[in-house]
């Protein structure tokens, strides 16, 4: 954990989550954006909309991305893009309890959350969410700005490209590729390559109509 103070992109569910985690790890935030004021749990300031943040200097405070997807993950993906244009840095959060082997490669903004495990030479790619207990074996590879919802498990040597969200408690099995913005239906049980812009779910899962 770096020590700049931070700024809690969002307040919905996933900021609850994401703030816990930070105060565990006594990082000092200043405050929320979020389109208008909303009641915070911990009683954080809100200090306006996105756009507040380009009063503060890239030089003297960090992002955290708490902005979180059901499915479609574009908006946490805009978001992150357009404040790393302008020289933001956006802050990883990493729960203390989360198992990560010493060989695994984590990007920036990486969101790993309570009772996730990460096996060895796995990559995980900037601005993506392995969320509560979800379990990454060997050798995977997960793109940016995807979600690995609650309860996942991805076998060895999975890929996945940029942009994808894994519903939860599903399963993949070993060596499966998965395209870019997919989206695979909670419960899901994938046993073959799933292609760019596809949709599927069930066990074994299959393509749906979007």
């Amino acid at each position: 954990m770096r020590d700049k103070p931070v700024i809690i992109i969002g307040n919905g569910g996933h900021s609850r989550v994401l703030i816990d985690t930070l105060l565990l790890h006594e990082r000092r935030i200043i405050g929320y954006t979020a389109p208008v004021e909303e009641e915070n749990p911990y009683n954080l300031a809100y200090i306006g909309n996105d756009q507040v943040i380009l009063r503060f200097s890239p030089e003297e405070v960090e992002l955290v991305n708490a902005i979180g997807s059901i499915s479609d993950t574009s908006l946490r993906e805009k978001l992150f893009t357009e404040f790393k244009s302008q020289g933001y840095f956006f802050s990883s959060v990493i729960h203390p309890s989360a198992i990560i082997a010493s060989t695994v490669k984590l990007g920036e903004g990486i969101q790993i959350l309570a009772g996730v495990v990460i096996q060895p030479f796995v990559k995980v790619d900037d601005n993506t969410i392995v969320n509560t207990s979800a379990t990454i074996d060997h050798d995977c590879y997960i793109g940016k700005h995807c979600h690995i919802a609650p309860g996942c498990i991805l076998s060895g040597s999975v890929n996945i490209d940029e942009g994808t969200h894994i519903g939860t408690g599903s399963t993949i099995i070993q060596n499966i590729r998965i395209g870019k913005k997919v989206l695979i239906g909670a419960g899901s049980l994938v046993i073959k390559d799933v292609l760019d812009n596809k949709v599927v779910y069930g066990t074994p899962a299959k393509e749906v109509m979007k």
